[in-house]
């Protein structure tokens, strides 16, 4: 029985991955047609930590996100179409072709937005546990963002109210070790640890092996239950690792910004590969059915945003300020 319960979860989280995994693979192959209106930046390996998000946060929830936030946008919810659509620049796009793969939204899944400027949607996802707390529902603010945005100012001032006022923030920092191409070692003085840093202002602090879902699913647990009773906001610091280049569909280790050893190690740690050893015969048998659902589903979400026409340029400013 509790084999089966292990498995179900196994399902569930190999899932979310792989489905992020394909599109954003799909979004790769096809970027060089020229269609996609925008830079791009994939999480091919970093999937563990959206995956289990998935299965913690609740619809009326919120998030925010990233420049690197497809994964987060699906995880919470939104809509695959629309999300295809919005990087070609559509009309029908979730941001109505005006936003394109940094500024992504769904509103009906409580995704409030993605952000091209490091550490900006920081403060956003604060301000939205704000008004939960005000509002006195139960519900929690997930913040996406990188090292590099710890290094923002906004970042301090962001965490230090959210612990003066007590707020339902949950601090999701997914620690890749690089911002852009600069490793943390010409960034941060030796031996600093960014999780050590934010517990000293006073944050329940958590990491973990960023590329382990059920290690991951431990942790963030524990971090939702204890922010969703009030106890606070938590900070989650994950290790993982980017595959491609920091912006764009291509590998880039021949930059020579990270070693090749660096590289197949985190290779070795894929988090579909780890996790799909784990399963039993019948479950891997269930997600080769999943896998045929998943490919028909992206490219039906390629078709419609290929036949959906472009914004006119009449729109260009509708929907920039919300309505009284």
């Amino acid at each position: 029985m509790v084999y089966s319960l292990k498995n179900k979860l196994y399902f569930k989280l190999y899932k979310q991955m792989y489905r992020t995994r394909s599109v954003e693979i799909e979004i790769a192959k096809r970027y060089s047609e020229g269609k996609m209106r925008c830079p791009t930046h994939l999480s091919i390996g970093q999937e563990a930590v959206p995956s289990v998000f998935s299965l913690l946060s609740k619809k009326s929830d919120f998030a925010v996100s990233s420049h690197r936030g497809h994964a987060h946008y699906l995880a919470k919810g939104g809509n695959l179409k629309s999300m295809i659509a919005e990087i070609y620049g559509k009309k029908t796009g979730c941001s109505k072709g005006k936003g394109g793969s940094m500024h992504l939204v769904d509103l009906s899944v409580n995704f409030m937005g993605t952000s091209a400027i490091v550490g900006n949607s920081i403060p956003v996802g604060v301000g939205l546990a704000l008004s939960s707390k005000i509002k006195k529902k139960n519900d929690v603010s997930f913040v996406f963002f990188g090292d590099g945005a710890v290094e923002e100012g906004v970042f301090y001032e962001s965490v230090n109210f959210a612990l003066v006022k007590k707020l339902p923030v949950v601090f999701i920092c997914e620690n890749n070790f690089y911002s852009v191409y600069s490793p943390l070692s010409v960034r941060q003085p030796e031996g600093r640890s960014i999780s050590k840093m934010v517990k000293a202002m006073g944050a329940q602090v958590y990491n973990c092996d960023g590329n382990d879902p059920l290690k991951i699913f431990k942790v963030l647990s524990k971090a939702v239950r204890q922010t969703r009773r009030g106890a606070g906001p938590c900070f989650l610091e994950f290790f993982t690792y980017r595959w491609l280049e920091h912006c764009g569909p291509n590998f880039d280790n021949n930059l020579n910004y990270r070693t090749k050893k660096e590289f197949l190690y985190w290779k070795k740690k894929d988090p579909l590969t780890n996790l799909k050893k784990k399963m039993d015969k019948k479950t891997v048998k269930k997600l080769n059915n999943y896998k045929k659902k998943v490919k028909k589903e992206i490219e039906n979400a390629f078709n419609f945003a290929n036949k959906s026409p472009f914004p006119k340029t009449t729109e260009a400013f509708k929907g920039v300020y919300a309505k009284k």
